[in-house]
């Protein structure tokens, strides 16, 4: 995997991936997120791609899937997230609870790259579920 960051002037930068995706990156937030946020971004996306795989193999009639993510960091430099916690809101037709709970489980415990590498780093990582009926 390979990933460029570019200077774009001031303190904005933009980052171009091995599969030719691009993104901003800005401090001042201006044209971007910050470089935290996109930390979270990866973790939600990690972490949803995990959780609607599992729940499709389990044949659940998913509509929706939204993962919020809330952070909190360090208050000294460097601002190091300290604890994370991320709410799947998943909605569906008769969506079975133990599936979707048991998905979000193994994402955190077993699957999601980025949330081992934060959880390696000291970030306590929890996660709840919540189930809408569509």
């Amino acid at each position: 995997m390979h990933v460029e960051v570019k200077w774009d002037g001031d303190e904005r930068f933009k980052a171009t991936t091995d599969s030719k995706f691009e993104a901003v990156i800005d401090r001042d937030l201006e044209q971007g997120p910050r470089p935290m946020e996109y930390i979270l971004v990866g973790l939600g996306g990690c972490a949803s791609v995990d959780v609607m795989s599992m729940l499709k193999k389990s044949r659940q009639d998913v509509t929706d899937c939204v993962a919020i993510i809330d952070a909190e960091r360090a208050d000294a430099v460097p601002a190091v997230f300290t604890k994370i916690h991320l709410i799947f809101k998943v909605t569906g037709r008769n969506l079975k609870p133990s599936a979707v709970e048991r998905a979000a489980k193994l994402s955190a415990e077993q699957y999601c790259s980025v949330s081992k590498m934060l959880e390696g780093g000291g970030v306590e990582i929890t996660h709840s579920v919540e189930i809408h009926e569509a």
